[in-house]
């Protein structure tokens, strides 16, 4: 807390003395809104942390089956490792694995959420990058920094919400979209969008496929989703959704080290129900969600040097929950929210024999189930025209490793000039998964909790009546107790242990002109100091790029330069590639468009996963049809 005082208390003398300057400052328009951060729609001004929105006309443009390469592109400090055209995998040679501000998905310190509910592997407590396919997005709003208040544990970097498809306008919307190219790559989706009297409802269906560009890498993934939804009055409304996605991936090895019979079939499945409330001064949501998986994978084996596998990996995880929270305007200029969840997840896993003299047979890893309870209020209040003050707390309990009390706090300014400035001091952590405790060498169920301070200073403007934005934000964190595999103490071989720091600190910038009703530029900026450096983290990384629509036209095109991106520690080894990417489409008539995807046009070689070279110019084009 002594930090947490000393971090504020010159920001807040500073800004107050700054804002009081001036003795009128005009109110802004409505801002972008979002529900993250805050659980009840919110303008991102008034957050003391950076939250950054991709909407779905930026989805649409990129013409792209996943989500993740548009993260990677639009958000700074974000990166995704990949291997390929397409499909990400898991187990070895897996990639998909996303790190913010050189914190991993892959270790379970950022969490993606789907409409606010947590997804994650019940046993391993890592996202699942191949379930995250963009017919799912009307948007996605990307918290950078811990937000443990309000999501807990696995949120100590950041999350990922993706926000669920919605039609706004009465009717009925069909959409068919159908792709093909490089690598006998092929794309489709067929979605139909209802709204009328109060009902709502998206279907959608995909296939993808391809063989890669490399042998023994082919990918089919076939997914369905649909969410039903409706508004009982003005102030209720109540949806439920289902989201199954299924792959097939086979991974070769590295190039040094080929693998034969590397094969995986995943199935990954959510759904949920959620009554919302909305009144003038009070909101909130009751909902409840289950999240399953069915993972079998054969890890393959080296040709002249080791011999097929006899048995196969067999896992069933899960992860259901209830979730609650209301939000109330008690007076002028407040607002608090409360909200409580509960969770239970854990899973089974097993090698399961398939030939030889043990077939039929199985040998147990790990059957474990752990549950989890928490509260947590989160308080938001302008003081005036000029201060919000943001404060949260979330107190946790984990059956396995106990209770923990988790603060944070910031405040915003709004100053003349459509100038903002953001202070936070946020608390994040992260509870030991089930692998890390119980499944596989070198397993320790004593481990405590991994956790993190994140203090943050940011400033943003919109200047030219909102045709030009910008922001630049600095941070840094110091975290302890991250898990580490190190000699065991009391043994031989090795052992899990809360031996581990982290002290990363960074700065982030975003720009976005709008030169003209055709042109609009558009560039972001990371650079990432890790004191002790870890894998998909990249020093700097550097998108500029610009978007042209008019008339028939929509075409999209930029450059991504990646620097020092650490693709192995030990011993270490770096990468750094410059990425020419475009994508267009022409409206050919009201109801047919033509569409094309060209990714690193420029031929680079380079490697993201160490031994995976990554693919050279590829381009793949196709149709959309809207009835």
């Amino acid at each position: 807390m002594q930090k947490y005082v000393l971090f504020f208390l010159p920001i807040f003398c500073a800004t107050w003395t700054m804002a009081n300057d001036s003795i009128m400052v005009a109110k802004d328009t409505i801002g972008e809104v979002v529900v993250t951060g805050t659980c009840n729609q919110t303008e991102v001004k008034h957050l003391s942390q950076s939250v950054s929105v991709i909407n779905q006309q930026v989805i649409q443009q990129t013409q792209q089956a996943t989500l993740m390469p548009i993260l990677s592109e639009q958000i700074p400090g974000l990166f995704v490792t990949a291997r390929g055209v397409m499909g990400y995998g898991v187990s070895g040679g897996a990639s998909g694995s996303i790190s913010i501000r050189g914190l991993s998905g892959g270790s379970g310190q950022m969490m993606v959420l789907i409409d606010g509910h947590p997804q994650y592997m019940g046993i391993m407590g890592h996202p699942i990058a191949d379930s995250y396919q963009s017919f799912l997005a009307e948007k996605i709003e990307v918290l950078r920094g811990s937000a443990s208040v309000l999501y807990g544990s696995n949120a100590m970097g950041g999350v990922v919400n993706i926000v669920t498809r919605k039609m706004q306008q009465e009717g009925v919307k069909t959409h068919v979209s159908a792709g093909y190219g490089a690598h006998n790559t092929f794309e489709s989706e067929v979605s139909n969008q209802v709204h009328k009297n109060g009902f709502k409802s998206v279907v959608t269906l995909s296939y993808n496929r391809t063989d890669g560009h490399r042998d023994n890498m082919g990918f089919q993934q076939y997914g369905g989703y649909a969410k039903l939804g409706y508004d009982i009055n003005s102030h209720w409304s109540v949806s439920a959704d289902v989201n199954v996605t299924h792959f097939d991936a086979s991974q070769p090895g590295t190039v040094s080290v080929p693998l034969e019979d590397a094969d995986q079939s995943i199935t990954r499945g959510v759904t949920s129900l959620m009554v919302e409330n909305n009144y003038q001064k009070t909101s909130g949501t009751v909902s409840a969600f289950y999240n399953f998986g069915h993972h079998y994978i054969n890890d393959g084996y080296t040709p002249n040097k080791t011999s097929p596998k006899l048995y196969r990996f067999d896992s069933r995880d899960y992860m259901t929950g209830v979730s609650a929270y209301q939000s109330t305007q008690f007076w002028r200029g407040s607002r608090l929210t409360i909200g409580a969840d509960y969770f239970i997840f854990g899973g089974k896993a097993s090698n399961k024999f398939v030939e030889g003299p043990r077939n039929g047979q199985s040998d147990q890893l790990i059957d474990k189930t752990v549950h989890e309870v928490a509260g947590y209020l989160d308080f938001r209040q302008h003081l005036g025209e000029v201060v919000t003050l943001n404060g949260g707390l979330r107190y946790d309990y984990h059956s396995l490793v106990g209770s923990a009390w988790i603060p944070q706090g910031g405040l915003a300014v709004h100053l003349p000039h459509s100038i903002e400035l953001k202070a936070s001091a946020n608390k994040g952590y992260r509870n030991p998964t089930l692998k890390d405790m119980f499944l596989f060498p070198p397993q320790n169920p004593n481990l405590n909790p991994e956790s993190l301070w994140n203090y943050e200073f940011a400033v943003s403007q919109n200047l030219l009546q909102g045709k030009l934005f910008y922001a630049l934000n600095v941070f840094y964190i110091d975290g302890k107790n991250i898990i580490l595999s190190l000699p065991n103490p009391n043994g031989a071989g090795m052992l899990n242990q809360n031996s581990g720091k982290i002290e990363n600190s960074g700065v982030e910038a975003q720009i976005r002109g709008k030169v003209n009703t055709a042109w609009t530029l558009e560039g972001n900026y990371s650079y990432l100091h890790m004191k002790n450096p870890v894998v998909a983290a990249p020093e700097h990384k550097l998108y500029v790029g610009a978007v042209f629509t008019e008339g028939r036209w929509s075409v999209s095109s930029g450059l991504q330069y990646i620097h020092d991106l650490y693709i192995a520690t030990n011993p270490v080894k770096k990468d750094h590639f410059l990425l020419w990417n475009i994508r267009g489409s022409m409206q050919v008539t009201k109801w047919l468009n033509f569409w094309m995807r060209g990714e690193n046009l420029l031929a680079q070689k380079y490697e993201i996963n160490a031994g995976y070279p990554m693919p050279l110019a590829t381009v793949v084009g196709g149709i959309n049809i809207h009835f």
